[in-house]
């Protein structure tokens, strides 16, 4: 990766309301627009282009995240990207939306083929990194694109996806990336629970984020008094089948990540250990400055 410069402008001076995102020698603009706010950009001639959006809000269930994917063209009585989501808005099956952040150019560059590009692959990578369930139904038509354009906007995606985190969202990185990173940290755990008898066994990673709860481990089905009630929730929301984890969960700490494995209070510090046997407190004390 390399550094990037990047210019964060609060349109309204509040972090909370609407925020432009630009990157120095990119032509590509984000826009952060919460959805109470679409009226306040009516005066945003850039909002008036092609583009590409994501409507970002929770699920009503579970309160995990959940997002819609689009592509927007400029229509006959000139609304673009910001007419769809006037549109959006107004459609009762989308009520679940709250903020919708917006890809365009400053050079007003995108075309049809550009933007079914970028629709086709912004879905294909949320998909595949599972963070947000994608209400998108189908995958979108990729369209018949030539290899100069595809060059080019497989480096406006690489920036789009450093300028998405900037505003939040996390919607294209995996928990954990597939390929081995220098960054990650192996950790395991094996306990036996007492009142049940069953030993558990479990790995996490160690990643910039906190601690991912691999998939593949166990996950007992007692739960202590000292277990607190969000991770007793933890439990019942994640995906777990014959006492073995489906999905991997992200936690903040390595004592919550153990807590949610064996049912109850736990030094994650010193239960979590590498392969040979290492404890996370004792590695950590081995940094050297």
């Amino acid at each position: 990766m390399r550094p990037k410069n990047v210019n964060l402008f609060l349109i309204d001076g509040d972090a909370r309301g609407r925020v432009k995102c630009t990157l120095r020698n990119w032509t590509g603009i984000a826009y952060k627009i919460p959805r109470t706010e679409l009226e306040k950009s009516k005066d945003r001639e850039d909002l008036s282009q092609s583009g590409v959006y994501f409507l970002f809000g929770k699920d009503e269930s579970d309160e995990s995240g959940v997002v819609y994917i689009g592509q927007a063209g400029v229509r006959q009585n000139g609304e673009g990207i910001l007419g769809r989501l006037f549109e959006h808005r107004r459609n009762e099956e989308k009520n679940y939306w709250n903020e919708a952040i917006v890809f365009t150019t400053s050079d007003d560059s995108f075309g049809p083929t550009e933007i079914s590009y970028l629709e086709h692959q912004f879905v294909r990578m949320a998909k595949e990194a599972g963070r947000y369930t994608v209400k998108n139904s189908v995958l979108p038509n990729m369209g018949n694109v030539r290899e100069e354009i595809e060059a080019e906007m497989q480096e406006f995606i690489e920036n789009a996806v450093t300028v998405m985190g900037i505003l939040g969202h996390m919607v294209f990185e995996p928990l954990v990336e597939e390929e081995d990173s220098d960054d990650n940290l192996e950790l395991f755990l094996e306990r036996t629970i007492q009142k049940t008898g069953v030993t558990l066994r479990a790995k996490c990673i160690r990643t910039k984020e906190g601690i991912v709860v691999v998939k593949g481990s166990d996950v007992g089905e007692y739960e202590a008094p000292s277990l607190t009630p969000y991770l007793a929730e933890r439990r019942r929301k994640a995906k777990i089948e014959n006492g073995v984890l489906l999905e991997n969960e992200l936690f903040s700490s390595p004592s919550a990540a153990g807590a949610f494995v064996i049912g109850g209070a736990i030094n994650g510090l010193t239960y979590w250990k590498t392969r040979d046997g290492v404890t996370l407190k004792d590695l950590d004390n081995q940094v050297d400055f």
